[in-house]
């Protein structure tokens, strides 16, 4: 792993902290309450995983990520709508999301639900105000976006995930769940930072496995610290997953074998880098970080 690589996240993860809330406050809500609603969970911190990944898919294809910022702002608030929706007692019915309570927790339900509406729908707004993108390459993102998001990504996912809980799933079905719920916004995150760099197909293709893996060992490895992690290092309470009965990577193998599962996916990933060479290091440097990833 190369010695600048979290130097290089934080950075990166700085610029986002920062393009966040100029995207937001530049046009005020209609309401004050949904405002800090949608900042109270927008800004409460995180890696800042998706559009950190997207910058460095397009630094992959020979582009400076850094320039495509914007689209990384939208993708992290469609990712933190749907942690709002996902912590609500209608799905997981959690307390407590990156240390601080959840939102429904401090603006009630109804506001919880509109501030990740909102932010959903701010999201493409903030697509649409990309700089340095054809008019056609913006649609074409729209469309990676929408896909990942709606019934054939992420909420079909988490249908999915609800239906499943109680229930005996077999690792198909859960990987399944997991392709929707977890991994369509990252493939979406890397395609998107692809298509806006220009990538070939062939580049498009390569970042495509990658992203797949990456999403699987992701899961894999959240899976894994439900069981195993630190509760103030998560930020989150553990075991989430055995309350709600739900299937796991490690409830439907074994916490030895789960982690053989991700290992297999961070090399898999690794290997799909290879036409990229050294511009790829970072997108290394990040799958294999998951395997001894804390939080």
């Amino acid at each position: 792993m190369h010695v600048n690589f979290k130097a290089e996240w934080k950075k990166r993860a700085d610029l986002v902290e920062e393009g966040l809330l100029r995207e937001l406050k530049k046009v005020p809500a209609y309401d004050e309450t949904l405002e800090k609603a949608m900042e109270y969970s927008l800004m409460a911190g995180g890696k800042r995983l998706r559009p950190v990944l997207l910058m460095a898919a397009a630094d992959a294809v020979g582009k400076d990520g850094a320039a495509f910022l914007t689209t990384g702002c939208a993708i992290e608030m469609i990712h933190t709508y749907s942690l709002i929706h996902d912590d609500l007692p209608a799905m997981d019915n959690d307390d407590y999301r990156r240390g601080k309570p959840t939102n429904h927790k401090v603006f009630g339900d109804g506001i919880a639900v509109l501030a990740g509406d909102a932010l959903l729908t701010l999201a493409f707004e903030v697509i649409l105000r990309q700089e340095g993108a054809a008019p056609e390459t913006l649609v074409t993102v729209v469309s990676e976006m929408s896909r990942a998001a709606g019934p054939y990504g992420m909420v079909g996912g988490q249908v999915l995930d609800l239906e499943g809980e109680g229930r005996r799933l077999d690792l198909a079905a859960l990987r399944k769940i997991h392709m929707g719920k977890t991994g369509a916004l990252f493939c979406a995150a890397i395609r998107s930072g692809a298509i806006l760099a220009g990538a070939k197909e062939e580049e498009l293709a390569a970042l495509t496995l990658y992203a797949e893996r990456f999403g699987l060992a992701f899961q894999i490895t959240d899976d894994i610290l439900d069981v195993t992690g630190d509760e103030a290092a998560i930020g989150k309470p553990v075991g989430s997953d055995v309350r709600n009965e739900k299937a796991t990577y490690v409830t439907l193998t074994s916490l030895e074998e789960a982690k053989k599962l991700a290992e297999d996916a961070v090399e898999e990933a690794v290997a799909a880098l290879d036409i990229f060479g050294e511009r790829a290091a970072f997108l290394r440097d990040l799958a294999l970080f998951l395997l001894g990833r804390k939080k």
